[in-house]
């Protein structure tokens, strides 16, 4: 019988493997496995229709070790605790192989918000806002956009934050609009963080830059972003994908014509370019090229396609996208995976600058914050890559290892209460 995925047993696998690779005694990092503090709370909200409806939500701190938590808030039908917690505990992994000051945290809605009003979405965010507010805040833990929401619902969160405060605290979320005190690169930070690793790892690996095709499944925000930029770059995208299926072309993709006809139409559906034929999101996973890089959601690599994958190098622009079971399998295949940790932690890195100028009421100029998010991902990257050669490990060992290890001294360092 099969058994059903858990991402937090799959990040539990990962992390016990990198403390027995970093020689840990089980005592120096059992608190890591668990997260501090998690919250269920019931959102009840008044319908177009005038009839009442109860949605579920989920926000879950894992750590505060190294600062406050942060993480951000997805609204999706399937959520579950389990995605929830092992989302909170890759947040304060990936803050700390980037080296930021904050801890992981993750908050969810289990919501279609297709299937609401924008009178509905704004109604659910903001009590959704209010249930989790004794838990949240700019010192404790500060939300940011996931899956299915944007820079609109986190202004939402922030306003309703403020008002129950009596005053504006703009430092409470980021990812906001601009006018009230988002971060210039703050939309594109994620996807530009991804290409900047792949960029890392194709001079590390020696592949032409030029010559490689590369398979981008997931054009939302990351996904899109990632292709735009890989693009602008040189590169040839031959494949992507969105929730309707996708397209393959082997000459390339003309991404800014793919990008205008999904902010036209809403998805990849009804695009046909010449020279390009349909394919599924399973048949993206499998299609010919050298790089591939997930940007949906998680478990899309698994032990049932890995075999079939064809890709050299895995960029994982999504949140665990790939299995422990199809790990193994991969790199017994000899391919190279850069882990969620690091190849997607620009999203945080900009969310960090973003709250940094909220809290300090100043502003940095884009070029600034580009600049300085890639000498931080470019690092990052050095100091995981240095650990696969020196513990000869696969890069997402390596970046366990980096973030297990500064969240071990972190700890070592405060003591434990009482």
């Amino acid at each position: 019988m099969e058994v059903a995925y858990n991402p937090y047993e799959n990040m539990l696998q990962v992390l016990e493997l990198a403390a027995h690779k970093l020689g840990l005694d089980p005592d120096e990092y059992e608190n890591i496995k668990y997260p501090e503090r998690e919250l269920k709370v019931s959102i009840p909200i008044r319908m177009d229709n005038g009839r009442k409806k109860i949605f579920e939500g989920y926000r879950v701190q894992h750590s505060s070790c190294r600062g406050p938590c942060k993480g951000g808030i997805r609204y999706h039908p399937e959520v579950d605790i389990d995605e929830v917690k092992a989302l909170a505990a890759w947040m304060t992994f990936k803050c700390a192989v980037v080296n930021i000051p904050y801890g992981g945290a993750k908050g969810a809605v289990k919501v279609d918000p297709s299937q609401l009003s924008k009178s509905e979405l704004e109604r659910l965010t903001r009590r959704f806002t209010a249930a989790i507010i004794p838990i949240i805040g700019p010192e404790k833990d500060i939300p940011a956009p996931d899956v299915n929401t944007n820079a609109e619902v986190m202004g939402w969160i922030m306003d309703t934050y403020s008002m129950l405060h009596g005053y504006a605290i703009p430092g409470v979320v980021t990812g906001k609009p601009l006018d009230i005190g988002g971060s210039l690169g703050r939309p594109e930070a994620t996807g530009r963080g991804v290409s900047i690793i792949t960029q890392e790892m194709l001079k590390y690996l020696g592949m032409p830059e030029k010559d490689v095709r590369i398979a981008i499944q997931g054009m939302g925000n990351v996904g899109g972003i990632s292709a735009k930029l890989l693009h602008e770059q040189g590169h040839k995208i031959v494949a992507v994908s969105d929730v309707s299926g996708g397209i393959y072309k082997g000459d390339g993709l003309d991404i800014p014509a793919v990008r205008e006809y999904i902010a036209r139409n809403g998805t990849l559906a009804g695009y046909a370019p010449d020279g390009g034929r349909k394919i599924t999101n399973d048949e993206l996973i499998e299609c010919d090229c050298e790089v591939l890089i997930p940007c949906a959601l998680q478990n899309q690599i698994t032990d049932a396609n890995a075999e079939a994958v064809r890709a050299r190098l895995i960029i994982e622009g999504a949140n665990g996208p790939t299995a422990v079971e199809a790990d193994e399998i991969l790199n017994k295949k000899g391919v190279i995976i850069s882990p969620d940790i690091l190849s997607n932690a620009g999203g945080v890195v900009v969310s960090y600058f973003e709250w940094v100028q909220n809290i300090q009421e100043l502003t940095w100029d884009e070029d600034q914050i580009n600049a300085t998010l890639k000498k931080i991902m470019v690092n990052s990257f050095a100091q995981v890559l240095d650990i696969v050669q020196k513990s000869n490990v696969t890069f997402r060992v390596a970046a366990y290892m980096l973030a297990v290890s500064k969240l071990v001294k972190a700890q070592n360092t405060r003591g434990l209460f009482p």
